[in-house]
């Protein structure tokens, strides 16, 4: 099985790292092509006007001066002598849940994949209120390869992405595997941080606040909060069929 291995948090990230870890269990024809520089938030952005340049950084690795879309692009038409049989995206740092998943650069990365044809899966380190840099990477690592291979002796349908996640615990605190769908949170935790320049002008960042919700039973959030690992199968498809029915039957053209 050949694997590519992408990520959006960049190519030195250590998620990276623990991702080849994993895939070491899987198979050893692993490709890598990952973004240069971190590209966290970028959702599905492809980079259509500007070139993309590709430093080789090993054998069977690329850096790639774009987005984590461009990288699975990049590799999969023309870095790649054939095409993978499975993309894997991450281990990313910091969870991909709930709404996070809309502009997740990490699961970005999987729906291209999946856009291509392949079997795709993301992969996330949850973060709770730790101190920056303490992520649990052996979690990822322990419990990786055991959620994956059940994973890929159950074929799911062509439109689908595996996201999964990975509880801030140690290994041997994981509570299990749950499969979720994608959960809510009741309350946003992104806020903007405006500050001020040496020459008196405004910038801004933009990061999310230390809160918990409370998820309902079944979602990847609630996963998450007591500490097992999650496996939502998500798709592209953002139609909400209930309304659009209710829509369909109301309309007065």
């Amino acid at each position: 099985m050949r694997i590519l291995l992408t990520n959006d948090d960049g190519i030195n990230a250590p998620g990276l790292s623990v991702l080849e870890d994993i895939a070491k269990e899987l198979t050893d024809d692993i490709w890598i092509a990952a973004p240069e520089e971190e590209q966290s938030g970028k959702g599905r952005a492809i980079s259509l006007t500007q070139p993309v340049r590709v430093r080789k950084v090993g054998a069977k690795a690329w850096a790639i001066a774009g987005t984590p879309s461009d990288c699975v692009l990049l590799a999969t038409q023309d870095l790649m002598p054939d095409a993978p049989d499975l993309v894997l995206s991450g281990v990313n740092r910091g969870q991909n849940i709930a709404e996070d998943t809309s502009f997740s650069g990490t699961i970005a990365a999987a729906m291209f994949g999946m856009q291509m044809g392949i079997p795709s899966i993301a992969l996330s380190q949850a973060q709770s209120f730790r101190e920056r840099g303490s992520l649990p990477w052996d979690t990822a690592r322990a419990w990786g390869a055991k959620t994956l291979k059940p994973l890929l002796e159950r074929p799911w349908p062509k439109d689908v992405v595996m996201n999964v996640n990975f509880p801030d615990r140690e290994p041997e605190d994981v509570a299990g595997i749950q499969i979720t769908r994608q959960g809510f949170r009741d309350e946003s935790i992104i806020h903007t941080d405006r500050r001020e320049d040496l020459r008196g002008n405004d910038y801004y960042w933009i990061g999310y606040k230390g809160k918990l919700s409370k998820p309902d039973a079944g979602t990847d959030l609630r996963a998450i909060y007591d500490g097992y690992v999650s496996v939502s199968p998500l798709h592209v498809d953002l139609t909400h069929e209930a309304y659009l029915l209710k829509l369909r039957e109301t309309w007065q053209s």
